[in-house]
């Protein structure tokens, strides 16, 4: 997956927006302004090395699902710079296929909505 067909993937769910922070250095993507993904955009430093643009994106998960994920998959870690209970990092490294990525951006939208108002989860589900 690249970096406009994960902006057009999130864009396309009802009530996200998209915001950049840290001077375009990330974009987080937020349903009725909560966060559910953020991706790096540009050159990042991580600890000692510097990593590409869409090197990661982070994903809100369910804290069971998010073990079973991170067990199963090398590129699912727990989240940088983010709780490491309710968030994984994906690492676009290539051995993920697009449609378990697909799977956990749905999963970490769900989630975000889910905890909301049911008024504002009915707004959404009405577009």
């Amino acid at each position: 997956m690249i970096f406009e067909d994960f902006r057009n993937y999130c864009l396309a769910k009802n009530g996200v927006t998209e915001d950049y922070p840290f001077k375009g250095e990330a974009v987080w993507m937020k349903v009725s302004g909560k966060m559910f993904a953020l991706a790096n955009v540009e050159e990042l430093k991580m600890g000692v090395e510097k990593v590409p643009p869409f090197h990661f994106i982070n994903l809100k998960c369910d804290p069971e699902k998010a073990i079973e994920l991170r067990e199963k998959h090398p590129a699912i870690q727990p989240g940088w710079h983010q709780s490491k209970k309710h968030w994984n990092s994906v690492y676009m490294d290539g051995s993920l296929n697009d449609n378990l990525i697909r799977e956990l951006i749905d999963h970490a939208y769900d989630i975000v909505v889910a905890g909301m108002s049911k008024k504002t989860q009915e707004e959404l589900k009405n577009g």
